[in-house]
């Protein structure tokens, strides 16, 4: 019994994300007095961010989904769960229950430590870079980034960038209106191109 809770207690992390620690002590009181809401329950909060690679040509290329598995799992910290088809499209030569992406859902430490290092490192390392779209918003207010290739995230090496693909990163954020959630995006850091570009 002594065993079991000691292993639960170490694997609980001894640190607090950097963001989070910002997000809870001082932008969630500063986002509820900008945006003009009635308490901090209804600020903007991010709930998840998941990063995924749709391929659809890994049903025929067994290499292709290894090399996106080793990149999720390289740049999150945890392992992907892969995609299937749910549906035959002759069209696509798609059969059902073909491998088509794989995916990960990062939550609480391991999302603010994961958006830190894509606000601090790995945007700042793309080329020709203005800023993200402000379009890139649905209409619930998640946001969307997406990357061309894998070799912008400093944790791969160059043997594991060799097989390029491109990748996708969700913002899950529960706010009451686009304006709100990119408000707290901007609290983050995230750099957002300037209006006209």
């Amino acid at each position: 019994m002594a065993v079991k809770e000691t292993k639960s207690k170490a694997s609980k992390p001894s640190y607090t994300a950097r963001l989070k620690t910002m997000y809870k002590e001082k932008y969630i009181t500063e986002l509820t007095k900008e945006l003009g809401l009635k308490n901090v329950n209804e600020a903007p909060k991010l709930t998840k961010i998941v990063v995924n690679v749709g391929l659809g040509r890994a049903k025929d290329d067994k290499k292709l989904m290894e090399v996106a598995n080793n990149t999720l799992a390289k740049i999150t910290g945890q392992k992907p769960i892969e995609r299937t088809a749910k549906l035959s499209i002759a069209t696509f030569k798609l059969r059902e229950g073909n491998k088509i992406g794989t995916m990960t859902t990062l939550r609480d430490e391991q999302m603010y430590e994961f958006m830190d290092r894509v606000i601090n490192i790995v945007l700042p390392r793309l080329r020709d870079f203005h800023g993200v779209s402000n379009k890139s918003f649905d209409g619930q207010g998640n946001f969307s980034i997406g990357f061309t290739d894998q070799s912008v995230f400093p944790e791969l090496s160059f043997e594991e960038t060799t097989t390029p693909h491109g990748l996708q990163v969700n913002f899950v954020i529960e706010a009451k209106e686009k304006e709100h959630a990119k408000a707290l995006l901007e609290k983050f850091g995230m750099p957002f191109m300037k209006e006209g570009r």
